[in-house]
């Protein structure tokens, strides 16, 4: 697997402060982190009960793939029963009480379920195999899947993991800092072409280098914020990891959001001159394109090693420009990642023009 690059942040204006900090949780890192924080399948528990028809462990215990692949997750027999069926669901602890089933299936024919089934096939590479295939992965395709052969007391599953490759951005609404409910956090991150973290994409992008004093929503409604370098203004006192205010009511408060991104069909690239927001739209569509979405950016500096030390306007109205390789003359930042310069006037003619095609 490529290498992924550091991704470091300068904070915002806002900060979270002392008084709320007294509250906040850290979850630090420790040697264990990286399968406890995930939940995935590990070999031990083959050790606790040895499965009779499915191979345990898994060929692979997690799957790597980005946004738009074809990816096989694998669920292989070592012996038939007379009668069964192999259920595949999408296993979602934020959805109490519910199964997310992908397709049922016997020795002869399968049936897709839900949003999932019609991007779902059997991959019956052998008369053993009941692997899943899953076609044109989406953002939300991330998480945990169970392949579970059913044979009336005898049932039995191996979990994968289906990890979406891709980037953790931290978005602000135009008019301040914590100013989104959980469902207009979710919006915000559809609109800029992502999806609101979950709380193990936020966690490995921390390991990666993301540095952010503002604490932001994640997809299971929680509140958390990253912290590497800790600092008077950002919890000073407190050791890094990622620090958490926990579940927050979905309706009535605000905070920043932490959306998720992964690569993109098409490609970015920057227009210079000294543009209103305005004249910035008309040199993107003069050029077939658009102004550049928020995650299209980030998706193009991470999976296109996109590096442009220029300003420049994008669709929201914020101007932010990417870093692959920091260097003395370039916005005085010392750090890799997509720095913005936040929401300024739009009638400013000092910026050039990002654009997606």
């Amino acid at each position: 697997m490529r290498e992924l690059h550091l991704l470091n942040f300068k904070a915002g204006a806002g900060r979270v402060t002392r008084s709320t900090m007294k509250s906040a949780l850290i979850l630090l890192l420790t040697s264990s982190c990286f399968t406890c924080s995930s939940a995935m399948y590990t070999p031990s528990r083959a050790a606790s009960k040895q499965l009779k028809y499915l191979l345990d462990p898994p060929v692979y215990a997690e799957v790597v793939g980005r946004r738009g692949d074809n990816v096989t997750l694998p669920c292989i027999l070592r012996e038939k029963p007379s009668h069964y069926k192999v259920k595949w669901t999408k296993l979602e602890p934020e959805r109490v009480g519910s199964e997310n089933i992908i397709m049922i299936s016997n020795a002869h024919a399968f049936k897709p379920y839900g949003h999932l089934g019609p991007r779902a096939s059997l991959r019956n590479a052998h008369a053993m195999d009941a692997s899943l295939q899953l076609g044109h992965l989406e953002l939300e395709d991330d998480g945990m899947y169970r392949c579970e052969l059913v044979n009336g007391i005898e049932d039995e599953n191996v979990v994968i993991t289906l990890r979406i490759e891709g980037v953790v951005f931290p978005y602000q609404s135009k008019h301040g800092r914590y100013k989104f409910t959980f469902h207009e956090a979710k919006e915000a991150c559809a609109e800029q072409d992502g999806t609101l973290a979950t709380y193990n994409q936020l966690y490995r992008a921390w390991t990666e280098g993301l540095d952010w004093c503002n604490a932001g929503w994640l997809r299971d409604g929680t509140v958390h914020y990253p912290i590497i370098r800790p600092r008077p203004v950002c919890g000073g006192e407190l050791l890094p990891g990622i620090r958490s205010y926990g579940p927050k009511n979905k309706d009535v408060d605000r905070f920043d959001t932490f959306c998720f991104t992964s690569q993109t069909s098409g490609s970015v690239f920057y227009k210079s001159g000294s543009f209103s927001f305005e004249q910035a739209e008309h040199t993107c569509k003069h050029q077939g394109a658009e102004l550049a979405l928020v995650g299209q950016l980030y998706a193009a500096w991470r999976f296109q090693n996109f590096d442009q030390c220029d300003g420049g306007w994008l669709k929201d109205g914020s101007v932010r420009f990417p870093i692959i390789n920091p260097r003395k003359h370039c916005g005085g930042v010392p750090d890799a990642g997509v720095h913005s310069f936040g929401f300024p006037n739009k009638m400013m003619h000092l910026y050039g023009a990002y654009c997606y095609r």
